[in-house]
């Protein structure tokens, strides 16, 4: 039924983990046949619970599909996800620490950027068959990616760094093509990637950012594309590191053929410098959005590449959208020029709330990661288990099940807007739903 590949795990985490990644490796090919669960079952000397409930969360990761009697099977084509429907339903009286937004308080006014630009406008409209890219915003862009090492290339504004990402996915690759990805990683990327009908391998993360053995086991297996979050990863809050940035250098320059994309999203509100990949393949595209450091709804985003990606990405954008309003890429200039944001402060602030609750962690014994960002990522035995003790002690968090596909299980706590005077209440909770361990520094 499976050819020569086994099936392996005595959880049901570790059974629809093992299924998932023959699935990403293409092992298990679209529409193949599963073994019966009470097959399967005696085949592992486990429950046939377990084995059902491995199955059912492959249903709802879209990796496999159900008929009744004719049994279970690897889905034709990779459906989304739909992670955003993990999130936590925050009752009257629970505080909100699940989001994943910045701070309001932390993003400038726009009022005067938007007046401005829409005063520019009245005198200078802009018209069908205009650059699709304002002069000054690209000016501006490019002397950032420059003073940051990012290899020169075209430059295009996409709305936001996901659909930046998928523009350059679909200028590449073709259903059923495999592309690495960060696990845990960003929810709208796992949902993306089987959305557009290509498969996943998964990469460990650590505080460094991607794990090399993990990114020379994904290419060497056929992985025609590499994604990577340089800085303020989501959800572990990872930082690749230059150490780090050259051991990655080395395993894809094995591979030059690969499409390698980076997200630098954090980009405004981090004071950790970045240590680019991009131009070490023949195909590449670095990605940096404003929305945490000037708000979401500008969804705007400048990304730059090779000269063929981004010919193909400009070109399919003049058949869709056409451009992103040029009058919110003058807002964006004038917050630029007015020096509306200030990343130092901003990140020392983001690092204050983030360090004080990893402190309050460790002292009660809780492993806990985050570099840098919005968010704390905390390691656990039971993810539904401490999502449902928190929200009962009054703290909504995010279950990690939104960011991952085989790592293990874990929350996700944003930061952005914890009080001095919360951090110590809401460890001792975190405490309480994981199980404290021996008490130890955070360095």
């Amino acid at each position: 039924m499976l050819g020569e590949y086994r099936i392996e795990g005595r959880r049901a985490a570790e059974i629809a983990a093992s299924v998932e990644r023959a699935v990403g490796a293409g092992e298990l090919d679209p529409g193949q046949l599963l073994p019966p669960m009470r097959e399967l079952a005696t085949e592992l000397g486990v429950n046939p619970n377990t084995v059902a409930a491995a199955y059912r969360v492959l249903r709802e990761r879209g990796v496999i599909e159900t008929a009744g009697r004719r049994g279970s099977r690897v889905r034709p084509r990779p459906a989304t996800t739909g992670r955003e429907s993990l999130r936590v339903h925050v009752p009257e009286g629970v505080r909100d620490v699940a989001s994943g937004n910045p701070d309001p308080a932390l993003l400038p006014s726009l009022a005067k950027a938007f007046a401005a630009a829409a005063e520019h406008a009245d005198r200078q409209p802009v018209l069908y068959g205009d650059d699709a890219v304002e002069p000054e915003l690209a000016r501006m862009a490019r002397a950032r990616l420059d003073a940051d090492g990012v290899p020169d290339g075209p430059l295009a504004v996409a709305s936001g760094s996901l659909d930046a990402i998928e523009r350059v996915l679909v200028s590449h690759l073709k259903p059923g093509d495999t592309i690495a990805v960060e696990d845990p990683g960003w929810g709208g990327l796992l949902d993306l990637i089987p959305a557009l009908g290509l498969r996943t391998v998964s990469v460990r993360v650590d505080d460094e950012g991607p794990v090399p053995d993990d990114v020379r086991r994904a290419l060497d297996s056929g992985a025609r594309a590499l994604i990577v979050t340089d800085r303020v990863q989501n959800p572990t809050g990872a930082v690749v590191s230059a150490t780090r940035a050259r051991a990655l250098r080395a395993e894809v320059r094995r591979h030059p053929e690969i499409l390698l994309i980076e997200d630098d999203h954090g980009h405004g509100i981090v004071d950790l410098p970045v240590h680019p990949l991009a131009g070490i393949t023949h195909h590449w595209a670095f990605v940096r959005s404003v929305a945490k450091a000037y708000g979401p709804d500008l969804r705007l985003a400048v990304l730059t590449g090779d000269r063929v990606t981004m010919d193909r990405v400009r070109g399919r954008q003049r058949l869709g959208a056409g451009w992103v309003s040029r009058l919110v890429q003058r807002a964006v200039v004038r917050l630029w020029a007015e020096g509306a944001v200030d990343p130092v402060a901003v990140a020392r602030t983001y690092g204050r709330r983030r360090t004080r609750l990893m402190e309050a962690l460790a002292e009660r014994g809780i492993e806990a990661h985050g570099r840098s960002g919005l968010n704390v990522w905390v390691p656990v035995p039971d993810e539904t288990g401490a999502v449902a003790s928190l929200l009962h002690a009054g703290w909504a968090v995010s279950p990690g099940a939104r960011f991952r596909s085989s790592a293990p299980p874990g929350i996700r706590i944003t930061t952005s807007t914890l009080g001095a005077d919360e951090a110590a209440s809401l460890a001792d909770a975190v405490a309480r739903a994981v199980g404290p361990g021996p008490a130890r520094s955070y360095a």
